[in-house]
């Protein structure tokens, strides 16, 4: 029979303890900061990355380069900090509705670019975590311009996203074509090629 000492039981005990023991606020910040990193949040977000320079002193804090989408309009990544410009007044779970389901808390649904579908498939504690470390970040002041009608002149510079022709962008309150019309059948034929009654 093998016994364990009492101070290797302990020890044993300590570690199956620490195993499950909850993340901190700070480890939970640290995977959000983790994921919005890999996730690519920074390439649009980030004042000038979409011109390859990237303004680290305003960290998330909105784009100076809207989309362009046909039909659509004129899109600013916005501001991603906890200033009132940005999601100052939106509540972490606000924040984790939008990054899953692409929805804000004013119901306006995100253009297709932010790619909230495939967000959607973020599990609860790293949809958390990406709320809990934007909530936490410097706040920057910055209000990127509202959406911009398709035929307007855009505030600043602008970077298009076209569609293949015969293709329409999904996934922003744009109404499914109409279904093609029936094709009508063809008229029956009788002997030598004739229609029948003629």
């Amino acid at each position: 029979m093998r016994y364990v000492s009492i101070s290797g039981a302990v020890g044993l005990a300590l570690m199956a303890a620490s195993c499950t023991q909850a993340p901190t606020p700070q480890q939970i910040a640290e995977r959000g900061r983790y994921l919005v990193i890999v996730m690519g949040c920074t390439d649009c977000h980030t004042p000038g990355a979409l011109t390859g320079m990237p303004d680290r002193t305003k960290f998330l804090g909105g784009s100076d380069v809207s989309f362009f989408m046909p039909g659509m309009g004129f899109f600013y990544p916005p501001n991603l900090t906890p200033d009132p410009t940005g999601l100052g007044a939106w509540t972490p779970q606000q924040i984790v509705a939008a990054i899953r389901t692409g929805v804000r808390p004013d119901g306006r649904k995100l253009v297709p670019m932010m790619p909230w579908a495939d967000f959607a498939s973020l599990t609860d504690d790293d949809a958390n975590a990406i709320a809990t470390y934007l909530k936490g970040i410097p706040a920057v002041m910055k209000q990127v311009p509202a959406p911009t009608a398709a035929d307007a002149v855009p505030p600043g510079p602008s970077m298009a996203v076209v569609a293949p022709p015969g293709m329409t962008p999904v996934g922003y309150n744009t109404p499914p074509p109409p279904p093609a019309p029936p094709t009508p059948p063809a008229p029956a034929r009788g002997r030598g090629g004739r229609a029948p009654g003629r």
